[in-house]
This record gives structure tokens, sequence and C-alpha cells, in this order.
């Protein structure tokens, strides 16, 4: 069987047993099965090393790195006019955030073990179902190369996320599971439209051709209709002329400029970025602390893998024409965050709104289209899935004792509890971007690469010194928590405080480990297995701009 298929729905498996399962066993086996499923996720490593074995290798760009590993494409709703496969591929895009997904969701399972600690003792069955298929929901989005198969998997994790903040969430938890619903539908409707739109006019595009059309990548394929193949849909030159053609029009607007908009939008509310941020930090407070390591750690990264896989390779006429306005966006969202951060008393939104400021960066990397934005942006995506959710989870280690979440009323933490100050100040440093750790590499990369777009964009070079100047609003931020939550003399209030659990070191020290790791050895541990594809990706992008009149 192939691996992605078993990777994808070995987590839907646990759910089904954990249906049947007597109940005292439901927990182990989630855990279990999230474990099982990270650890199947590292034999993918093998396609860098030369064992390629059982996995199908497709050409896309020409490059090693360039290629599709592991494919299985089988045809699942075909018909006359229509044809959605089952395809399934990995390269350097999803191939770090699929690890991603598979850590971090294993170690938020292992943190939903303590059910009372998050307020999860009720429907522990129903919990771990959902858990479960919202883990095969979101790798099923990064390796899903059929954009209708995409979708599904997308909306596939959008009900069991629903569920899970507003079933065991805090007090505010149904105002918050229904704002995140209504902003993600919004984006997914947005989405539908596209999907359709694309299909259709892919298909106008080929009868245009004279009805067929050699396929851009597959040897002896030919195209008589529209298509849903991502790869297809960014290399085909007959379909990219059609969506890039002054004359290719949706509602009287140019065609390309607007596709990339519906698109952008639908990935925008999951990265967030402002103006569509405002469901994140409800929804953060208001989640259990392991769904909220969840959607800090893998579901914010859909919206700039989103960008990367669909939007700027399939329409890179739309991304050069709102480079300008998406990059001023970025911009504002660092300086945004980063003030809102600032000013929370809660500690929980304080990371939440934080989140906000890093995601900033992501898509001002992508925006300026230069190498070291590309790869910055996709660094900072990982380094922050590590961060984040460690983040996450000290405010849940100390909430659990505390019973409260309020910034001013801590001090002296690091006296009381030594070892869990050691791995906040790990954290929250990684968070800061400390030179050596995982969240700066991501930062210099991205303003690198923003300095680097003034030749072509002069309007970067202001944007770049803005967002260098907003790494002093971070640094303030963080330094001010720090001091006010573990520093200064030991409370009484909080004196008898356990330390953290050998259970809670666990889940904490692969995330300090990877954080100092991934900012020591960015190569060996990120770079080499993304760059290939993201310089070909930019490649395709700034070619495809250039042949534009």
């Amino acid at each position: 069987m192939n691996t992605l298929t078993i990777i994808v729905f070995l987590p839907a498996i646990g759910a089904l047993l954990c249906l049947i399962a007597p109940k005292p066993l439901i927990r182990s086996i989630a855990v279990l099965t999230s474990l099982v499923t990270f650890l199947f996720s590292l034999t993918l490593f093998g396609m860098y090393f030369g064992s390629e074995a059982g996995s199908t290798s497709a050409e896309v760009f020409g490059s090693t790195y360039g290629a599709l590993h592991h494919v299985i494409r089988l045809p699942w709703i075909t018909s006359e006019s229509i044809n959605i496969e089952f395809f399934l591929g990995i390269d350097g895009l999803g191939f770090p955030l699929l690890i991603l997904t598979t850590l971090v969701s294993f170690l938020s399972c292992l943190a939903s073990w303590n059910m009372e600690r998050w307020k999860i003792g009720k429907g522990i069955r129903a919990y771990f179902i959902l858990f479960l298929l919202l883990e095969t929901g979101m790798l099923g989005v990064f390796v899903a190369l059929d954009f209708f198969l995409f979708y599904i998997f997308w909306e596939v994790m959008l009900l069991p996320m629903y569920f899970l903040i507003g079933v065991w969430g805090g007090e505010r938890r149904e105002y918050a599971a229904i704002k995140f619903f209504l902003f993600t539908l919004a984006g997914s409707v947005l989405m539908l439209i596209a999907l359709v739109a694309m299909y259709f006019y892919s298909g106008d595009a080929i009868t245009q051709a004279g009805g067929e059309v050699a396929s851009a990548y597959q040897s002896d394929v030919t195209l008589t209709h529209g298509t849903f193949d991502l790869i297809e849909l960014a290399t085909n030159k007959t379909i990219q002329s059609y969506f890039a053609s002054e004359g290719t029009t949706f509602l009287s607007l140019k065609f390309a400029p607007l596709m990339f908009v519906f698109l952008f939008i639908g990935f925008a509310i999951k990265l967030p970025i402002v103006p569509f941020h405002t469901w994140l930090p409800d929804a953060h407070v208001q989640a259990p602390t392991p769904i909220s390591m969840i959607l800090a750690g893998v579901l914010l990264k859909m919206g700039g893998y989103g960008f990367l896989r669909l939007c700027y390779p399939i329409f890179p006429t739309g991304a050069e024409f709102w480079a300008f306005t998406l990059a001023v966006i970025g911009v504002v969202s660092i300086i945004y965050g980063a003030l809102c951060a600032m000013a929370q008393s809660d500690f929980k939104k304080l990371v939440a709104y934080s989140s906000i400021s890093h995601m900033g960066f992501v898509l001002l990397g992508i925006a300026v289209m230069t190498k070291a934005g590309f790869q910055g942006a996709m660094f900072q995506m990982i380094a922050h899935g590590i961060s984040s959710p460690m983040c996450f989870f000290l405010v849940g280690v100390i909430y659990d004792r505390a019973h409260h979440r309020e910034i001013n009323r801590f001090g002296g933490l690091w006296l009381t509890m030594p070892k869990y100050g050691t791995m906040a100040t790990i954290g929250f440093f990684a968070a800061l971007g400390l030179p050596g750790m995982c969240g700066f590499i991501g930062e210099i990369w991205v303003l690198l690469g923003t300095f680097d777009a003034g030749s072509k964009y002069p309007w970067a070079y202001t944007l770049a010194i803005i967002s260098a100047a907003s790494v002093i609003l971070t640094a303030g931020y963080i330094l001010w928590l720090i001091r006010r939550v573990y520093l200064g003399k030991e409370k009484e209030e909080y004196a008898g405080y356990s330390d953290v659990s050998s259970r809670e070191v666990f889940i904490l020290a692969p995330l300090a480990l990877l954080a100092l790791v991934l900012g020591i050895f960015p190569m060996q541990t990120v770079f080499n297995f993304t760059n290939g594809t993201l310089d070909l990706v930019l490649a395709h992008v700034t070619s495809a701009i250039s042949m534009v009149p």
C-alpha cells in the first residue's frame, strides 16, 4: 500500500477503533495511533537519502528535489465531462509540514491524557475520535494534489475543530467556535468558487487549443477537458496562457487576479493575517490547551502552504499584480500583532496575538517573491510550528496549577518551578527570534529577501526597514512577559506548586530540542529538504511573469 495513504488514514482507523473500544482503552488507542503515525511519517526521510523503495517519482520541474515522491494516482469520480482523482504525492513543500503535523499531533494527543486538566473529562470517546479525524484532514491537505481532493481534506478538518473548541473549550467556547466556523466557511466558499472556475476555464483553454492538449509532465497523457490536477494547472502552458490572458475574464474582471484574490482570502483567513485575524485570539483562548497546540502548530501553516502550492504557481500574474498590497498587509500584521501582544494581560491571548505577528513574516517573505523570501517564509512556518505549541503548552501547565492566566498576578515562578522556568525560557526565546534558535532564521531570511526585492520593487526597502524595527516590539513583549511571570521574588501564593511532571517534560523536551537544533543547523534540518522545491517554484513564477507582455 502507498506510504502516504497509510500515513493519512491511520488516524481515521484509530478513530474507528476509539468508537468501538471499551472506554478505559480509548486514550491509549488514540496516543498509540498518533505515535505510530508519527513514526511512519519518519520513513519519508528515505526519499532524500536514496531509499525510494515503494515510491513512484514524477518529475515536475525537472529536478530531483522538484520530484513528487510516493505518488498514488487512482480514478475516483470520473465521467465524460469530469475527472476527479485520488492523487497524493509529496515534495519539498509538503514534506516538512507533514512531519510537523504528525509530531505536534502526537504531543497534543499526549497532552490530552489527563482529561480533567483541560476539561475534557466529559465525552472522552467523542473527543479522541474528533481529534484523530482532525489529524487525517490536516495530513491530507499537505499531500493532496487534486484540487477537489485538497478541498475535501480542507473541509474535513473544519468540523472536528469546531466541535473540539465548542464542546471542550472555555466559558465562551460556543462564541469562539462559531466565529472560527464562519470565518473558515467564508474562505471555503471563495475557494470553492475558484475551484469550479479553474476546472471549467482550464477546459475552455483546451477546447480553444483544438480539444486536445499534451500533459505538461505526464508522458503519453492527453488532456481533453478541464482538470483539477494542481501540478497540471501550474505547469501546463496552454492553461497558464489562457488564465493569464487579458481577454479571460470572470464577472467582467481579469481572471487571474480575481482567482488569486479568492484563493488568497481563503488561505489568509487560516494563516491568519490582518484583517482576517479576529477569530484567532478567541479560538485560542477558549480552546483546551492540546487543541491550541494543534491550532497554532499546524492549522495556521495551511494558509502559507496554500499560497505556495496554489496561489503563486497557478496564478503568478495575480501574485505580481497584488505584490505591493500583500507585502503591506504582511508588515501591518507584523506590527499590529506585536502591539496587541504587548497590550495583553491574559497569558494565552498574548501568545495568540504573537502568532499573527509571526505569520506576517510568512506573508511578507512570499509576497516579495525572492529566493531568500520564499525560503525564510517556509522556515518561519516550521519554526513557529515548533515554538508556538510549546508556548501554549507552557501556558496550559501554569493554568492547570493556578487556574488563571493573569500575567500581573504571577511572579518568581522560576524559583518555584525551576524545570518549568528553564523550558519556558527556551520556548519564549525561540518565539522572540533569539540568534541560535529557530525563530531567528526565518525572520532574518525574510528580511534579507525583502531587501533583495528592492532592486525590483523600490517600496521593498521601506517595508524591510519597518519589519526589521518590529523586532524591538517582539523583544519588548517577550522580555516583559518573562520578567513579570518568571523573575522576581517567589510569591507565597505559588510556593507549593509542583514542578513539571515527567509527562509534561516529555512533551516539552522534543520541542525545546528542535527549537535549538533548527536554529543552529537550519540547512541540515529544513533548508536541505525545502530549498530545491522552493527554488523551482520561484523560477516557475518569475518565468511566467516575465513572459507576460
